[in-house]
C-alpha cells in the first residue's frame, strides 16, 4: 500500500545549515573545479545540484568543498545509481547512504531517475528504460515509498531520455508517471531535454507529451544539451549528453512549460567536457531570465484581476 510522506510528518530537526528556498530560482551543477570561481563571487542567487553517489565518503576534500558551498547557497542532491525501476530489491546499504546524504546536507530538493542500472551483481553505468506495465507500476511505487520512508520526504523522480520502447508497454510514458506521483506522493522532475531526446527517437511530439503530462506534480525542471548522431540505418539519433549548451528547441519548450507552471527551481545540467564557470553561470542566467519573465507577467495578470 504506498503512502503519501510529507515532512509535516516527522518532528523537526534542528538544522546544520541555513534553510534557502529554491522557490524560483536557476542553478547549475557543482563542480569542484569551479569552487573557486564560486566562492570569490560570494553569496549568489541560485542554487547548486550535487550527484549523491559522488559524497557517498565519509569525507575528504569532495565534502569540505561541498560544505563551502552549503553555507551560502541551497543544494539539490540528485541519485543516479538508486535503480528504482529495477527488479530486485533496493540496495539497503545504498539507501542508507543517501538518507546521510539528506541529514547531513539538508538539500532544499531531492531527486532520483524513473529508471535501472543494475542486474544482480552488476552495475551498469546507464539509466536503462523499463516497460510501462501494471506490474512495473506495483514496483517502482514500492520502492519510492521505501526511499520516502527512509530520507523522510517526498522525493522528485525525474523522466527518462530513452533509445528504445518496450512491446509490452500498456500505457503511455507519462500515464505511467502520473499514476507514481498519484500513488506515492512523490514529486516530479521534469527533464525537458530528455523529453526533446526521447520524442526525437522514437518520433513523437514533445508538445504531445508535455500536454499530457501531470505538470502539476513537477517540483524541479532539469535542462541540458544534448549530441546529434545517427543510427545503424542512418536516421537521426539524439544522445542526452549533459556536453554541450542547452538547444534552441529545448529553450523554447522550456518557455512554454515556465508558462504553464510558473517559476520551478530549473538546474542546468552539464557532465562532461565541462566549460569555465563563467559559461555555465551564463546558461543558468538565461534560464533565470525566462523564470523571471514569466513570473513579472503572472504578477502583472494577477494585479489586473485584482
Amino acid at each position: 500500500m504506498s503512502l503519501t510522506v510529507s515532512p509535516s510528518a516527522f518532528a523537526p530537526t534542528p538544522l546544520r545549515f541555513p534553510a534557502f528556498s529554491v522557490d524560483g530560482l536557476a542553478g547549475t551543477s557543482f563542480k569542484p573545479q569551479h569552487l573557486s570561481a564560486i566562492l570569490g563571487e560570494g553569496k549568489q542567487r541560485g542554487f547548486f545540484e550535487i550527484h549523491a553517489e559522488n559524497y557517498m565518503g565519509e569525507g575528504g576534500a569532495p565534502h569540505r568543498a561541498l560544505e563551502a558551498v552549503r553555507r551560502d547557497h541551497p543544494v539539490s542532491l540528485h541519485g543516479v545509481c538508486m535503480s528504482i525501476g529495477g527488479p530486485q530489491p533496493l540496495d539497503r546499504k545504498h539507501l542508507a547512504r543517501f538518507r546521510t546524504l539528506v541529514e547531513r546536507y539538508e538539500p532544499a530538493l531531492v531527486s532520483e531517475h524513473l529508471a535501472w542500472s543494475t542486474h544482480q551483481t552488476t552495475y551498469f553505468n546507464d539509466l536503462l528504460p523499463l516497460p510501462y506495465t501494471e506490474a512495473t507500476l506495483r514496483l517502482v511505487c514500492d520502492h519510492i515509498d521505501e526511499v520516502q520512508e527512509a530520507i523522510r520526504r517526498p522525493l522528485l523522480l525525474e523522466n527518462p531520455a530513452t533509445y528504445l520502447a518496450f512491446r509490452e508497454s500498456t500505457m503511455g510514458e507519462s500515464e505511467f508517471i502520473r499514476r507514481i506521483a498519484q500513488r506515492t506522493g512523490c514529486g516530479l522532475l521534469l527533464d525537458i531535454n530528455n523529453v526533446f531526446v526521447s520524442a526525437t527517437n522514437h518520433g513523437f511530439s514533445a508538445l504531445d507529451y508535455l500536454s499530457a503530462f501531470p505538470l502539476a506534480f513537477v517540483g524541479e525542471i532539469h535542462l541540458a544539451g544534448h549530441a546529434e548522431q545517427g543510427d545503424d540505418e542512418g536516421a537521426l539519433l539524439l544522445i542526452d549528453s549533459h556536453d554541450a549548451p542547452v538547444g534552441d528547441a529545448v529553450w523554447k519548450l522550456f518557455e512554454i512549460v515556465i508558462g504553464r507552471c510558473g517559476p520551478v527551481p530549473t538546474l542546468i545540467e552539464w557532465d562532461s567536457n565541462i566549460p569555465d564557470w563563467p559559461i555555465l553561470k551564463a546558461e543558468s542566467a538565461a534560464a533565470q531570465a525566462i523564470i523571471d519573465r514569466y513570473a513579472a507577467i503572472a504578477r502583472k495578470d494577477r494585479h489586473a484581476v485584482a
